[in-house]
């Protein structure tokens, strides 16, 4: 625990005393979007759900684009690494599976509640990846000291997905009170 809190602590100590700034812009842009004549409950599912993926997200790509001391590297083969996380340590597996399931998880649980387009599994995962692959991307290019893994694209695109699964009952019930065209 004590070096998770070492790497992690700065991220998780910013991400909780940003909260309160997190509800106060989702409090602002509904207020904003109230005096702009959107009803209010279009206003508030609106801006809770771009606030929500936004605060939600932003920590774990922060800590995933924090440099390492390590070689750079790029693991192209599917389920090479997935493999070796299973044989591994069981706390390994559990930090990096998890871990790599809640980076677009937020974006997957409030994308669709507020883009009715994106209110699809495939989609979700489709975005997951896309959200994947640019961080991977970044890692490798700015040379950060992290391996870039499809394995990790794959578990993210599956977070962004369940995550939008769990959020299901809300697609249609934000769809139709963001039906305003405003």
């Amino acid at each position: 625990m004590t070096e998770v809190w070492r790497q992690w602590g700065a991220v998780v100590a910013v991400s909780v005393l940003a909260l309160p700034a997190a509800a106060a812009l989702g409090w602002a842009l509904a207020t904003w979007r109230r005096r702009r004549g959107v009803p209010a409950r279009v206003a508030w599912w609106r801006s809770a759900a771009e606030v929500g993926a936004v605060a939600g997200t932003l920590p774990w790509v922060w800590m995933i684009l924090t440099p390492r001391s390590a070689t750079r590297g790029v693991q192209l083969v599917p389920l090479r690494d997935l493999a070796v996380l299973f044989s591994g340590e069981p706390g390994t597996l559990v930090a990096q599976l998890g871990g790599n399931l809640l980076v677009f998880a937020a974006l997957g649980f409030f994308a669709p509640i507020r883009w009715a387009a994106l209110a699809s599994l495939p989609r979700l995962f489709a975005l997951g990846a896309a959200g994947s692959v640019t961080v991977e991307i970044l890692q490798y290019a700015l040379d950060l000291g992290r391996v870039s893994s499809v394995d990790d694209v794959l578990v993210n695109a599956l977070g962004a997905a369940l995550f939008g699964a769990a959020s299901k009952r809300c697609w249609r019930v934000g769809a139709d009170r963001l039906i305003y065209a405003g």
